[in-house]
């Protein structure tokens, strides 16, 4: 007899969305199994008719991740809000994709989007400070003191402190800056703490994974030697 799996677990392991996003969706009443309505936690048994809003959801054979140059204003999410435009849509993709991670509607580079989150666990396995650099530019001049007091940690973020990062002022207003942690908008409060207001912000690397001249708005596939 085939093991139950929880409805969110499924649609990520057959590449529809991520387990948030499919929490998302069974809260929202839009996920049934054999006709019925999937509550959010629910197991089920993989041989089940999974259907969102009434349309039967197949399984991805191939497993895809994109690298994507998101632009400003190109919000990080599946489902669109006050007219904003999303990743997904932005993208057209022919198979249902949604991004990795965060990068705020303000700013601009690498995000990686893909149809199975497992992939991701493999790159990003939890636990693991992998890296993040990011360009950014600011309202005052970078000081050899704010670049002290950003790179040793310690600086309040919603409920959490930051780790020790790297900062190397690149300009007379811009800074490059690589963190192991991701907190919502971490950068910009960090900066704000101090005084400054970020003016631009780019993320240019993500572990071994580079912009590498990709245009802004262009995206290209990653291939698994890249990662592996």
């Amino acid at each position: 007899m085939d093991e139950k799996i929880r409805i969110n677990k499924y649609l990520s392991d057959i590449g529809v969305c991520s387990r948030r996003e499919a929490d998302r969706l069974t809260e929202a009443g839009r996920v049934t199994a054999n006709g019925e309505l999937v509550p959010t936690g629910m197991k089920i048994l993989p041989d089940a008719e999974i259907c969102i809003d009434g349309k039967p959801v197949k399984k991805q054979e191939k497993k895809i991740l994109l690298l994507f140059h998101k632009p400003k204003g190109i919000v990080c999410s599946t489902r669109q809000q006050r007219n904003e435009m999303t990743v997904t849509e932005y993208l057209d993709y022919p198979v249902r994709i949604y991004p990795i991670g965060r990068l705020d509607k303000d700013s601009e580079g690498l995000l990686l989007v893909t149809n199975n989150g497992d992939i991701i666990n493999q790159i990003m396995r939890a636990g693991n400070y992998h890296e993040k650099e990011y360009l950014v530019t600011v309202d005052k001049p970078v000081t050899e003191e704010f670049v002290e007091q950003m790179s040793r940690g310690g600086i309040p973020v919603l409920d959490a402190r930051t780790r020790p990062c790297k900062v190397e002022k690149i300009g007379k207003y811009r800074f490059r800056i690589i963190l192991t942690q991701g907190l919502n908008r971490q950068i910009r409060r960090m900066c704000e703490y101090l005084g400054y207001q970020v003016r631009t912000l780019k993320r240019v690397r993500i572990m071994n994974l580079t912009l590498n001249g990709l245009k802004c708005g262009a995206y290209r596939e990653i291939q698994r030697d890249e990662w592996s």
